[in-house]
This record gives C-alpha cells, sequence and structure tokens, in this order.
C-alpha cells in the first residue's frame, strides 16, 4: 500500500517531490494527489487535480473560470477527502502525508479526518505552532511546524521534511498494537482533575467485568472527540461523569465541547450514566484573561494558567435543565446520579466552591425537568467517594448488560 501525499502541486510541487523522493528512499510506495488549482503542476501526479474537482461536484474548468481561490481550496478539500476516503475503502491508503501553509493545511487535513483513527497522519504546516484545531478536529493528526514558509527548498525545509519523510516511514512502517483488549467492547467516560479519584474508581471497576474503557479530558475537545466516536457507532457504553463542558458554552468559558455535547449516545439509543462532575466551574486561562463582565464572581486559580470561576445558582438551574431535557430524549437506557454532597474536588464542605446553593439549584433543575424514562438516582455522597464510582460503575454494567442480551 502506497503512502498518500496531498499538496498543490502549482504552488508546492518541488517540496512534494522532494518528500516523495525521501519516502521511496525509506522503501515505501507513493501516490501523489494534485489538489492544485490555478498554476500548472511542477511534477507529475498519480491523482490528477481534474479527479479531484470531480469528487467535490465541479470541474477544473469551472474552478479556473471562477478565479475565486478560496473556492477553489474549498472545492479542494471536499474533493481530497472525498478521493483519499475511496483509496482507504479500496485498501490502498498505507499513511497520508501533507504539507502547506492555510490552503495545503485546509485541503490535507481534509483528507486526513476523512479516515478512520490509527492510519497515520502527518502534516506538515506553517500554521503548527498556531489555534490547530481546526485542522486536527477529533482524528488523530499529528502536525509538524514548517518554522519557515514552505517557498522552495533551503537548509531548513530540506531538513524539516526529511525529518517528516522519516516520521511518516516509522509509523507507516510500524506493526500494528497488540491485540490485546481489542475485541473488548468500549466504553467512554469523561475526567476532570477534580473528578478523577471517582472516574479512575470506576474505570476499574468496569474494566474488570471485561470493558475497555476510554477516558476523555473534558477540556472541549475531549467531549468532541468522545461524542464522534459515539457518533461513528464504536462504544457500547458511555459513563458521563464529568459535564463540565456544558457550563464553559453556557458562560462562555474557554472549555466548551459545543451545543452538541450529549447528544450522541442519545440519539444511537446507547447506554448511558450521566453525572454533574465539575459542574461547579467555568474555565479561563491566566487571570488577565477573565472577561471584564464576570468582575466580582468568585474564582480559584487552578493553576497559573488556568482560573475556574464558580458557577451562580442561575446558572446551574440553567445546566440542570439542559442535561435533564438532553437524557429525556435518548432512545436508549440512560440514568441520572446526582452527588448531593459536592461535584467536584473543589465543591465540597470548606472547599472554595463549596455553595449549597448554587448545587441545590442544579439538583432541584434536574428533577423539575427529567422525564420518567430516565432513571434518577440520588446519592448522599461526593462525587469522589468512592460509594458513588461504585453506584455509577454498576448502573452502566448493568445496563449494558441487559442492552446486550436484547440485541
Amino acid at each position: 500500500m502506497p503512502v498518500v501525499i496531498v499538496g498543490t502541486l502549482d504552488t508546492k510541487g518541488v517540496e512534494v517531490g522532494f518528500v516523495r523522493d525521501r519516502l521511496q528512499d525509506a522503501g515505501l510506495d507513493t501516490l501523489v494527489v494534485d489538489a492544485g488549482s490555478l498554476g500548472e503542476p511542477a511534477i507529475a501526479a498519480d491523482v490528477p487535480r481534474e479527479e479531484i474537482f470531480a469528487a467535490a461536484g465541479s470541474s477544473l474548468a469551472d474552478v479556473r473560470r471562477a478565479g475565486d481561490r478560496g473556492n477553489a481550496v474549498t472545492l479542494a478539500a471536499r474533493g481530497a477527502a472525498e478521493v483519499v476516503r475511496r483509496l482507504h475503502d479500496q485498501g490502498r491508503v498505507q499513511g497520508v502525508f501533507g504539507l502547506g501553509g492555510s490552503a495545503g493545511t485546509t485541503i490535507g487535513s481534509a483528507a486526513m479526518r476523512a479516515l478512520p483513527y490509527g492510519v497515520p497522519k502527518l502534516l506538515v504546516s506553517t500554521l503548527a505552532s498556531g489555534q490547530v484545531q481546526p485542522y486536527v478536529g477529533v482524528r488523530d493528526v499529528c502536525m509538524m511546524h514548517s518554522v519557515t514558509d514552505l517557498c522552495g527548498l533551503n537548509r531548513f525545509t530540506r531538513q524539516i521534511l526529511t525529518n517528516a519523510a522519516a516520521a511518516m516511514a516509522g509509523m507507516a512502517g510500524a506493526k500494528p498494537a497488540a491485540a490485546g483488549g481489542q475485541d473488548k467492547p468500549l466504553i467512554t467516560a469523561t475526567m476532570f482533575g477534580v473528578t478523577t479519584p471517582c472516574v479512575e474508581a470506576a474505570r476499574k471497576q468496569v474494566e474488570a467485568q471485561g470493558y475497555e474503557v476510554l477516558v476523555f479530558h473534558a477540556t472541549g475537545t475531549g467531549g468532541r472527540t468522545m461524542e464522534a466516536m459515539i457518533a461513528d457507532g464504536l462504544i457500547s457504553g458511555v459513563l458521563d461523569i464529568t459535564t463540565t463542558e456544558l457550563a464553559d458554552e453556557l458562560v462562555g468559558g474557554v472549555l466548551t465541547a459545543g451545543r452538541d455535547r450529549l447528544t450522541a449516545a442519545a440519539l444511537r439509543g446507547i447506554p448511558q450514566v450521566i453525572s454533574l462532575g465539575a459542574l461547579d466551574m467555568v474555565n479561563f486561562g491566566p487571570p488577565e484573561t477573565v472577561p471584564k463582565k464576570f468582575e466580582g464572581r468568585r474564582f480559584y486559580q487552578h493553576n497559573p494558567t488556568v482560573t475556574l470561576m464558580r458557577t451562580t445558582p442561575e446558572e446551574n438551574d440553567k445546566l440542570g435543565k439542559e442535561i435533564a431535557e438532553k437524557a429525556s430524549a435518548a432512545r436508549g437506557p440512560t440514568a441520572i446520579l446526582m452527588p448531593l454532597k459536592g461535584v467536584s474536588a473543589i465543591d465540597k464542605q470548606g472547599g472554595p466552591f463549596w455553595w449549597p446553593e448554587a448545587d441545590q439549584a442544579l439538583f432541584q433543575s434536574v428533577r423539575n425537568w427529567v422525564g420518567p424514562s430516565v432513571r434518577l438516582v440520588e446519592l448522599d455522597n461526593h462525587i469522589n467517594d468512592p460509594e458513588f464510582a461504585a453506584k455509577a460503575s454498576a448502573t452502566l454494567l448493568e445496563m449494558v448488560s441487559r442492552q446486550s442480551v436484547r440485541s
């Protein structure tokens, strides 16, 4: 199988050719995909640009007539993703390599995001030292900073591209991971530092019953990735202990996972245990980054780069309603577990975020809005108490077992 190299051969043909040669020197087959449009390609492509734009529902002639570079890049990204996905379905992709500036990064990353987890994906980009979330998304894309612009070969770009090609050769030639627990049903769990004892204990209890647990850090990207895996049909059950990303979406923190958080399991009918972990907090960066409109609120400095803000009773009332309504819309077995003595390590009696009125607003809102199809379990425990973790894991295991028997 070849390594697929995606590039705009009118502007980055020399660089693509250099990487192709390094990969071939390493003993790998290559397949060059041309995603350029306006200029002539500097090297020959294995998949010409005409195929790319046809796969995007357009044509090279139409793109050239329009003369709109932005639209050309959009169509090239769509077409490259479709072509590379087809190649993978045909068993013709050992890895994907991309390079470029904003256009090449947009196109190459789209092709990479179209592929399953585990397929080697390496992107050399001028944008790799900045905000890369739009390019990586929820896939296992490795980005390498090009340092200088990719405009011809020089002493820096030659070495960086050589290193990148060697990295791709290493990934593409690596032996598959040991089978180990690959055949075990997958359970997802969500964790924050302030809910770690609960999730760690529950994870061990679930794994002891023959499941493999994927733990996601509830940092926005973690929640989005988990939702994507559930939507892809990879997951058998969800232990959603830490729903804090909902607070960031509601209030305006930096770790939101978007409005669709807490929906994938409901739509697919996957058994899920939902709790209220870390809904006492909204996340910001260093203190100077907190918006002025929040002056006077209660804050806790988690570390020099993370500032936490306590959610109010009013905000908790809204969060409780959102969780209850999303849970009540689920097509599969769903339970909400409420830890009545606190929802995080710093939300406990004597802790910096202990605010019983705010917690009660959250709990009462869940009670008010939850539907009869949802199992509501109220426990006189803190979320990090061993008893709470045991109940959460036992509840999920029971639901997953029943679902499996029905199937």
